[in-house]
């Protein structure tokens, strides 16, 4: 697509304030396809203004309309799905048949299943001699990530317009071509101007200008832990509303009696998904003594199986970073027994699906979040040594149990400091709650609970 040179507010593409740009780099080839504007607080600034401005007529329709824009943005997303599969792929590098199925597919399923809640939710309820109503917070400031580019866009503003809430989004700065095109989308669905903006630009100048704007009620931001902290830290001082979904370290729980193949199959393909790009990754792979070396020998095989079937890292930075922690790895004394630091293409930012085994629980590449196709395989001697490893880092977002049966699994699962977690297998649910324990967040995202965030309570006593 062609990029705007714009700002999407109050319904219209506007010049920006400034005239820095940002350029889109492919990482594929490392070859620059685009330039944004860079926005500033002045352009922060005007859509806050626009966001409060629509606030009050948005958040007075009925939900039974917000429904049907937003089911309406939805068929936009559908007529439109190979052109965000090929955007994201241009900025992001994700192969194309995962971008199609996923990066497009799954906004749209979440597209849907807000549509849905916002004509079914229960926005006023009797609580004895009370009537309690569920009320939109006001404006948000959503800043979403670059690995999921417009999954994590319609995961904010999807149950934002559900509540009645009006939106300004910053995008994340390396893939900011799908949020243009999730802006055409907006206005294509006839929502109406000013209930969604747009404003790209540069984390430190847009995003902080955002997060700390008096005019913004609630900032919900997606990323890693350090950012988080300081944007909690400004919501915080303000007494504003935030909602934070950040690192991961999951841990992939293989117990005895599990089917060992397909358990270690699925882990494998978890991680490699998105070149390993994703937060709720199952990068810590837990295996029973008895079954370690069999364990082992079967995700090497598996990983060398994706040496041409994942894309590239996103940038030259993230490229290093992966590359740092691999090396890291092998100093700290874990053994390579798939893939490592060695270039696999000569152009754009390729990493190998990396393995490592005799990997102990305190070595760096088992405790941070890498973000790249590396999976750790760490051995445990009983359930209570395997639940300590699982719990024994900072972070608590996902995380999956096998067993011989289901319910060993879920008796397993239970004990585990982490907000979801797949039982043998389980599948992708969209209406399903998303967050983290720990440092891996505030608040949840997706389904009743993800809409819950955008609304605040008001009871009246009769």
């Amino acid at each position: 697509m062609k990029a705007h040179d714009g700002m999407y507010i109050g319904g219209e593409w506007r010049a920006a304030a400034g005239t820095d740009t940002i350029a889109v780099v492919d990482p594929a080839d490392e070859q620059v396809i685009a330039h944004v504007p860079a926005g500033t607080a002045e352009d922060v600034d005007a859509a806050v203004s626009a966001a409060r401005a629509a606030f009050p007529a948005w958040a007075a329709t009925p939900p039974a309309e917000r429904a049907a824009r937003i089911a309406a943005l939805r068929d936009v997303l559908v007529a439109r799905r190979d052109e965000v599969a090929a955007t994201v792929t241009a900025e992001l590098g994700a192969p194309l048949p995962f971008s199609r199925a996923v990066h497009a597919g799954v906004p749209i399923l979440v597209a849907g299943s807000y549509a849905e809640l916002a004509a079914s939710y229960a926005f006023e309820e009797k609580v004895g001699n009370s009537t309690v109503y569920a009320e939109p917070v006001g404006v948000v400031g959503a800043i979403t990530p670059w690995n999921y580019p417009l999954h994590q866009i319609v995961a904010k503003v999807a149950p934002a317009l559900a509540a009645g809430c009006t939106i300004v989004l910053k995008p994340a700065e390396d893939t900011p071509l799908t949020a243009q095109l999730f802006a055409e989308a907006v206005h294509e669905a006839g929502i109406p101007a000013g209930v969604f903006n747009l404003v790209t630009g540069l984390g430190p100048v847009a995003g902080q200008a955002l997060a700390e704007h008096e005019g913004v009620d609630l900032v919900s931001f997606t990323g890693s832990t350090a950012v988080g902290r300081r944007i909690g830290a400004t919501a915080g001082a303000a007494v504003k509303r935030v909602a934070l979904e950040l690192g991961g370290k999951s841990a992939n729980v293989i117990l005895p009696g599990a089917d060992l193949a397909r358990a270690v199959g699925a882990g494998i393909a978890n991680v490699m998904g998105n070149s390993g790009q994703t937060c709720s990754a199952w990068t810590r792979m837990l295996v029973h003594t008895s079954q370690y070396d069999e364990a082992v020998a079967l995700a090497a095989e598996a990983a060398a199986t994706y040496g041409d079937r994942i894309g590239p890292l996103v940038n030259a930075k993230q490229h290093a970073r992966i590359l740092g922690y691999i090396e890291k790895g092998v100093s700290e004394g874990a053994r390579l027994v798939a893939g490592g630091p060695e270039a696999p293409r000569e152009q754009g930012y390729f990493v190998s699906p990396t393995v490592f085994a005799d990997v102990t629980p305190e070595m760096t590449i088992a405790q941070e979040e890498i973000f790249g196709p590396v999976v750790s395989i760490i051995r445990y001697e009983d359930e209570d040594d395997a639940l300590r490893i699982a719990n024994g880092t900072v972070y608590g977002l996902a995380g999956a149990v096998w067993a011989g049966d289901d319910a060993e699994a879920v008796a397993f699962a239970r004990r585990m400091d982490t907000g979801q977690v797949d039982i043998n297998g389980g599948r992708f649910n969209a209406l399903a709650p998303f967050g983290g324990y720990k440092q891996s967040g505030v608040g949840r995202e997706l389904g009743s609970h993800g809409l819950a965030e955008y609304l605040q309570t008001k009871s009246l006593q009769f």
